[in-house]
């Protein structure tokens, strides 16, 4: 459900047709993504733009209650998995979060309304947003 503006057309359009508990994934530049689920690819090169500019793009627009998140972010990229949580703490109060193993995160984004793709290289950089409701 949409909070406020976002000059991505695509995302914001993906968004507003969200309802509560459907997904959209931000993935870094590796993530495969399943040619059923809509790719919203915005990676121009290495680092640009960053994982963390777009999910801070995406949680100023997006209400969300949930994320998941590939277990193995924690030990491979355990900076990244604190900036991860810092950030979404700046947007939401409550929030739950999830691991789960890679390989099953990865099947997961095959159900996920779309997929926006980072210029991210960090490792596991990648989260599944889980639609909120604003009221």
């Amino acid at each position: 459900m949409k909070k406020n503006f976002l000059l991505n057309s695509d995302i914001s359009s993906v968004i507003s047709r969200m309802g509560h508990m459907d997904e959209l994934t931000i993935g870094d530049a590796g993530l495969p993504i399943p040619s059923e689920t809509p790719r919203i690819d915005l990676a121009v090169f290495e680092g640009v733009p960053s994982f963390l500019d777009v999910l801070r793009a995406v949680l100023s627009e997006h209400k969300i209650e949930g994320i998941i998140l590939a277990e193995e972010i924690k030990y491979t990229s355990p900076e990244m998995h604190a900036k991860i949580r810092k950030l979404v703490e700046e947007f939401e109060d409550e929030f739950s979060i999830a691991y789960i193993p890679h390989l099953e995160f990865k099947n997961r984004t095959k159900t996920s309304k779309a997929v926006v793709r980072t210029g991210e290289f960090t490792p596991y950089a990648n989260i599944i947003l889980i639609s909120g409701v604003i009221f």
